[in-house]
């Protein structure tokens, strides 16, 4: 039903195709071809056309360049001309398939009005109508069928809204909830619309074989007297009601021009019984006696002739309730009596009709509710008439409701129309007043031409299984029991022709991937394969047996499919989407919602239990879709109210701070790409999806250097790669890539603007620059630290992970400690980490132990005391561990680590090297390390000649010490000879130096990469291998070095706490500490000391997380 639709070409034209340029609706599967520029090659001095369009393609030539994708709106306008709107057949999914005739354009009686009759006027009218007014009372059987029109007509406005904002193709109430609130919403309610009309099927076939057995045939009755056993009634139902379905699904097979000639007997069967009740309402005006019942006091009795309806001795009644010659007491005290079943308008019967009569099961049908006249007494039922099910309002409106479905018949058809958007709206709103006035009318005229106990008689027993509607109408019964028996066969072909239909558009659109089989067409473009699956699930619902039954719960899946169908117009009225321009404009937001309302209301009202089991239907196909089934982009309007709601919700987020008790990581990824626009590291995205937990934001960026305009492209490569990357990982967040001159600037902008109002990331996840004292630029740990200074200054959290290859994946599942060395307190952040890392199945089994370090001056037992208290007054569970560190000597191994950091230094320094020069050297560096003994000399020889040589002919300005004041470029040189005298005699000096330097660097224990798999020395073999003294003194022409104090006592902190960490937490799955901050002072040395001290700090641990919290609380100990 829901085809897919496309502007085609009746001619085609031949010439390059417009991109994205034209009506697109279904699948933007439009496709506009033709020429944007003359053929022909002849041209004038200045390059353009000689043709007729020379003076448009010169007024326009500003465009000239866009013309190629973006035609000329007279081009665009004039191809849109020799287009048709055409809906592809089931021929487009199988070419074997005959292409059909094109439809014939059908107006808004023959199109919409007559199929809604015919639809809306079903079985129900015929056999349960009379049975509602009779049990709910005039007033309430009015307000009944009142409440289900007004939820029909409200829908029925809002469908013309919908139906009329655009081209709608054949799919119906599928196609507009889909394209409006999108393929999650429009499956779930595609599959409830399906579901429904699969079951009305089931009503109508067993509707139809009620009418036979009961009132055409009894005698066919294959379980024995189905009048004394209901149970017997229904088994009847569900044998004779499954050879029906066999029967009409074979038709449906094989011939559907024979449903769609059938539906024209039907509806003429239809309007004729209708017009025949009306013509016996007004014949019979004074009633008639053609009904007689047999009423035992205030009682109905039934299987009983007139004639024998008296209390004559040894009659059929007296034998009844008179067994073994003791009578029922209620038969003894009361009087037999014979009641007119059709007493006609004039009798003033309609005021005996205005209250209701609601029974309980079981409960006798009686006239008033005399305890004594309706209950049971626990008393054999002889013959009397009895409730075989409870009644109530809200009952009645779920049994009543199919009655009123149907109006979605004209939308199904709207591809065949002439002009949809006008004769849907015309012809759905014109049927539905119609049905609605027969209705309402029927209610007050059977109120007032028939008596209450027939009335409530539903299967007609009192008067010998008769129908009631049929024997009120003129000329003859046999009118109504054909007619109605015809029209209602004819509702049950066209449900099975739709329903297979519907299931295969909605197989065809591939939103639900399990449904894919049943989008194939037989050799005769028919949906077999649904066919079948709609007479299995039709088959359940015979199976009940029960129209009872049936009715309410088929009324939920349509309830269900109208309420999306008022949802959509509302939230597309309330959002104001630019493109909710409906033809349609008598609508109104107010009237969506109500209908809405009252679509709900009656489910639940009806039955909750059957409205639980739709919406979890409902629910769980729209999860499925939106896990499982393929993405579909359809414009609808929930990205509207996704847009509104995050308006409105990033308006009310506090502008400020959140409060300590709402804080949580909202992470800034920053994300370093390797040569292919990958992700360098990718488990610091797991890290990030462990950390989060699925909860909160997640931003994941990332900076090119280069201009934008020239790698824009690779711009929109990286993010697609990180976007595939985050959804792997199962981080769910956002993506960004930025082109930028200059990396360290772009990384600040992102933490400087990065998030929108109250929605901004709070903690920054930055990776370790592994190889920065290999890199080829001096100064590489330079993006690094003002990223780190960056975060400092917007006062946010910042987490560095070190050994980040060694993490565990999300699938991993690790065990063991999780340890958190608190040097300093930093907002409580090195507390909250560990609790959330805990949250996730990876680190779920971690044991937290907590360690944090006493000075000689400090309570050490005291300290554990608070410190557990603390943690219990925070409900945290942990070890807790006070490390004491004595305030001894600095050691030789840090003098040396630091002389040694500090000669790397000067050695920088004095080289005063470019990048370039920097590089080589640092290869030749590596080259040298890899050499024996014998082979270095020549090696330092050619670097020291090298740098002399560079020395000879640089300016003084470029060898400014970092902070000195540069020399005038117009400066003079200093003369050649001057320098050539002093180069020789500083060769040999720094020949010496830079052997010893270089000795030096590659015997410390430097920590390339936790990257690599190379293990570190430890601190103790690092006191082992210097034990011996300082060596750096005994290098004989090496210039002396004093290292600064501040210095020295910071790299004594990074060795002493490395000792203690690497004694205590060598074997734990992660190692959570606090990061120093950078130094304010931004000289080369001390950014590289820095970089030194952080190295020393981490040595020998594999898995480290360095945290600086953001200046502010981040938990609390209150609730």
């Amino acid at each position: 039903m829901s085809e897919r639709f496309k502007v085609t070409k009746s001619d085609e034209p031949t010439g390059k195709a417009f991109k994205n340029y034209g009506a697109t609706a279904a699948d933007n599967e439009v496709e506009l071809k033709g020429k944007l520029l003359p053929d022909s090659g002849d041209t004038d001095e200045h390059g353009l056309p000689k043709d007729k369009d020379k003076g448009c393609d010169t007024n326009l030539y500003l465009y000239h360049d866009e013309l190629e994708d973006r035609p000329r709106v007279a081009t665009f306008l004039s191809s849109l001309a020799d287009y048709s709107n055409t809906i592809p057949t089931a021929s487009a999914a199988d070419p074997d398939a005959p292409k059909p005739a094109p439809p014939a354009r059908m107006g808004t009686l023959i199109g919409v009005y007559l199929p809604c009759i015919q639809n809306i006027f079903g079985v129900i009218l015929f056999i349960r109508l009379t049975w509602v007014v009779g049990t709910a009372g005039a007033i309430q059987g009015f307000l009944i069928v009142l409440t289900c029109c007004c939820t029909t007509m409200l829908t029925a406005i809002s469908m013309s809204a919908i139906a009329t904002n655009g081209v709608v193709p054949a799919g119906g109430s599928y196609f507009m909830i889909g394209r409006s609130l999108g393929p999650e919403c429009g499956g779930a309610v595609g599959m409830l619309f399906y579901t429904g009309t699969t079951l009305a099927a089931a009503m109508y076939i067993v509707g139809a074989v009620e009418i036979v057995l009961t009132y055409m045939a009894p005698w066919m009755s294959i379980f024995g007297d189905f009048t004394k056993d209901q149970e017997a009634m229904f088994n009847n139902f569900r044998v004779y009601g499954t050879g029906l379905l066999l029967i009409m699904g074979m038709v449906v097979f094989v011939g559907v021009k024979f449903v769609n000639k059938f539906a024209t007997i039907a509806l003429a069967c239809v309007i004729l019984s209708i017009t025949a009740v009306y013509a016996g309402i007004f014949v019979n005006w004074n009633g008639n006696d053609k009904l007689q019942m047999c009423v035992l006091g205030k009682r109905l009795l039934k299987d009983i002739n007139i004639e024998n309806c008296t209390k004559e001795v040894g009659g059929e009644l007296h034998r009844v309730f008179c067994p073994d010659n003791i009578c029922d007491p209620y038969y003894k005290d009361h009087e037999l009596s014979i009641v007119q079943g059709i007493k006609g308008l004039a009798s003033g019967v309609f005021f005996d009709n205005l209250q209701d009569s609601f029974l309980t099961l079981g409960q006798y049908i009686a006239y008033g509710k005399e305890p004594d006249d309706i209950e049971q007494m626990e008393r054999p039922t002889y013959n009397q008439i009895y409730a075989e099910t409870t009644t109530t309002f809200t009952i009645l409106i779920g049994i009543f409701f199919p009655s009123v479905t149907g109006i979605m018949a004209g939308s199904n058809r709207s591809g065949d129309l002439a002009d949809a958007q006008k004769s849907i709206p015309i012809g759905t709103i014109c049927a539905i007043l119609t049905t609605s006035t027969v209705y309402l009318s029927c209610v007050l005229l059977f109120a007032g031409t028939v008596d209450n106990l027939l009335l409530r008689d539903k299967f007609g027993q009192s008067i010998g299984g008769k129908l009631v509607v049929a024997n009120m109408a003129w000329p003859n019964q046999w009118v109504i029991l054909i007619g109605s028996f015809l029209s209602t066969l004819g509702a049950g072909l066209q449900s099975l022709t739709g329903a297979p239909r519907l299931l295969q558009a909605i197989a065809k659109d591939e939103i639900i991937p399990f449904l894919a089989p049943f989008a194939v067409s037989s050799s005769r473009g028919e949906p077999t394969r649904a066919l079948l699956l709609t007479m299995v699930i039709c088959q359940c619902g015979i199976l009940l047996g029960n129209v009872d039954i049936l009715a309410p719960l088929l009324s939920m899946f349509f309830l269900m499919c109208y309420g999306f169908v008022n949802l959509a117009c509302a939230l597309q009225t309330l959002l104001k989407t630019p493109n909710w321009r409906p033809r349609f404009k008598y609508y109104h937001w107010s009237l969506s919602l109500a209908g809405l309302v009252l679509c709900i209301s009656i489910m639940f009202m009806t039955s909750w239990f059957y409205a639980l089991i739709a919406m979890g239907m409902a629910g769980m196909i729209y999860k499925y879709i939106e896990y499982r089934g393929a993405e579909k982009e359809w414009g609808d309007g929930l990205r509207g109210l996704a847009l509104s709601a995050a308006r409105y919700s990033l308006l009310r987020l506090e502008e400020g701070p959140p409060h300590t008790k709402n804080w949580r990581p909202q992470v800034l990824v920053l994300a370093k790409l390797n040569d292919d626009l990958n992700p360098k590291y990718r488990k610091m995205l797991a890290f990030a999806s462990q950390l989060k937990a699925g909860k909160g934001l997640t931003v994941c960026v990332s900076v090119l250097a280069g201009d934008f305009t020239r790698r824009s492209g690779e711009a929109s490569t990286a993010k697609q790669n990180l976007r595939k990357c985050m959804n792997e990982e199962k981080v769910k967040g956002f993506v960004d890539v930025l082109v930028s001159p200059s990396i360290p600037d772009g990384l600040s902008h992102f933490v400087q603007t990065t998030g929108l109002g109250g929605l901004k990331p709070n903690t920054v996840i930055v990776g370790w620059p592994y190889g920065w004292r290999q890199s080829e630029d001096e100064r590489t740990w330079q993006s690094f630290l003002q990223t780190v200074r960056a975060v400092t200054a917007a006062r946010m959290a910042m987490l560095v992970p070190k050994g980040i290859n060694f993490f565990p994946d999300s699938t991993e599942k690790v065990s063991g400690n999780i340890d958190i060395w608190w040097i300093v307190h930093d907002g409580g952040m090195l507390m909250l980490l560990p609790f959330l890392l805990k949250q996730h199945r990876t680190w779920k089994n971690c044991k937290m132990r907590i360690f944090t370090v006493a000075q000689m001056e400090d309570n050490s037992i005291q300290m554990k005391k608070d410190l557990k208290m603390f943690l219990y007054q925070l409900r945290l569970e942990a070890e807790v561990e006070v490390v004491e560190m004595t305030d001894s000597d600095i050691s030789a191994y840090t003098y040396e680590r630091t002389l040694m950091m500090e000669q790397r230094n000067q050695m920088l320094r004095e080289l005063r090297l470019n990048k370039k020069e920097a590089l080589g050297m640092m290869q030749n560096l590596v080259d040298y390390h890899e050499q024996n003994a014998e082979e270095k000399l020549p090696l330092v020889q050619a670097i020291v000649d090298h740098h002399h040589a560079d020395v000879k002919t640089t300016s003084k300005v470029r060898f400014a010490e970092p902070g000195s004041e540069a020399a005038p470029d117009d400066a003079p040189s200093p003369p050649l000879a001057e320098l050539e005298e002093k180069d020789k005699d500083d060769k040999d000096e720094f020949r010496s130096s830079l052997l010893h330097i270089i000795d030096s660097m590659w015997d410390s224990p430097d920590e390339r990469s936790q990257c690599e798999d190379s293990p570190s020395p430890t601190a103790d073999e690092k006191k082992e291998t210097n034990a011996n003294g300082d060596a750096l003194n005994q290098k004989p022409n090496l210039p002396p070095i004093t290292p600064d104090e501040g210095t020295v006592r910071r790299m004594n902190t990074a060795v002493k706490l490395n000792e203690v960490i690497v004694s205590r937490s060598h074997d734990a799955q992660l190692v959570i500490l606090n990061l120093p901050g950078p130094p304010r002072d931004t000289k080369l040395e001390r950014e590289s000391n820095y970089m030194e001290f952080l190295e020393v700090l981490t040595e020998g641990l594999e898995k480290v997380l360095m945290v600086r919290g953001g200046g502010r609380e981040v938990i609390t100990i209150y609730s």
